[in-house]
């Protein structure tokens, strides 16, 4: 349902609007590593995460007169952002369905953005119905966050990226660490460097308690959370892997790889100290398992994303005073 040449064309459509995200590297984290690290630095996108890219792909995506009846999206912050960056740009009205525990930064800057934001309760209300509901009621076009082929190559430009800055760096051999909360970023960069990098391997990075694509991968069937809260890693808590992401996750990448929220925060703390960069809880668990946990890893050569870097300031202050 995904294809490189979606990605490609994703990828025109949002030349001029996306930021070509730089791969930083520090000689202190490779320390730590034990290896080569380069950090792909997606915090640095338009309203500070990856989303911005699927939300312009899956918009720019739409025949002109189903775009100006509105789209609808549900989203911790991220996705909700990007959805709603990318509606404002085309003149589009867009609605947010967002969990009432999302972090205060991401609801506001959302708002922002001028979307109409709709609160749930993520531990007992169900966002799929909620979004079906009243994108049915509204004619609005539902934009999923990570189970949407259009959203997925999006994400997938990240990949391309990657590809082109690790051939720059002579890099011919990789394993590449993404935060994975549904799949969305993993299975598009997996799919685009299958394609230009067919040497480098994807590895999804998830936090404690919420590794559903890590068990997905381990028992080659997709397994659920048995709780949708409880990690600072809101940004990539999500019920199960996706229909569409799972089968590509399944054919391209390697075994999952599990952090505490501890690591994740000692690694929101490196990477501000060594590359000067915020990120946030689940945008870091990638770099935290390069950091704490290299043992799982084969190659000498590791490229980490750090997908986000919307966090509320008393989280990050707790990362910097770790």
């Amino acid at each position: 349902m995904v294809s490189i040449e979606m990605i490609v064309a994703a990828r025109a459509r949002l030349r001029g609007h996306a930021r070509r995200t730089p791969l930083l590297s520090s000689p202190f984290l490779d320390e730590i590593a034990g290896r080569r690290l380069f950090i792909k630095a997606e915090c640095l996108q338009h309203t500070g995460s990856f989303k911005f890219r699927g939300g312009w792909a899956a918009v720019s995506a739409l025949e002109p007169e189903v775009r100006a009846r509105g789209v609808i999206a549900f989203s911790s912050g991220n996705h909700a952002q990007g959805v709603a960056l990318a509606a404002k740009l085309h003149g589009a009205p867009s609605v947010i369905i967002m969990p009432s525990d999302a972090p205060k930064l991401k609801i506001a800057n959302t708002r922002a953005l001028g979307a109409e934001v709709v609160l749930y309760d993520r531990a007992t209300e169900d966002r799929d119905a909620i979004g079906a509901r009243l994108s049915q009621e509204r004619r609005l076009t539902l934009i999923k966050p990570f189970d949407e082929p259009q959203v997925i190559a999006g994400q997938g430009t990240t990949g391309l990226e990657i590809a082109e800055q690790a051939e720059e760096e002579g890099v011919t051999s990789a394993e590449v660490l993404v935060p994975c909360g549904g799949g969305g970023l993993t299975s598009g960069i997996a799919l685009a460097l299958e394609a230009r990098t067919p040497g480098f391997r994807v590895r999804p990075c998830e936090p404690e308690g919420f590794d559903d694509t890590t068990r997905s991968l381990a028992s080659g069937q997709i397994e659920r959370n048995a709780v949708m809260s409880g990690s600072i890693c809101d940004a990539i808590i999500t019920p199960q892997p996706g229909n569409i992401t799972f089968p590509i996750l399944q054919r391209l990448a390697g075994p999952g790889i599990v952090v505490t929220d501890e690591e994740a925060l000692r690694a929101m703390a490196l990477a501000f100290t060594r590359l000067k960069i915020v990120v946030e809880p689940g945008g870091a668990v990638a770099l935290a398992a390069a950091l704490f946990h290299g043992e799982q890893l084969q190659e000498e050569t590791a490229i980490v994303v750090t997908s986000g870097g919307n966090v509320d300031a008393d989280v990050f202050g707790r990362a910097l005073a770790l």
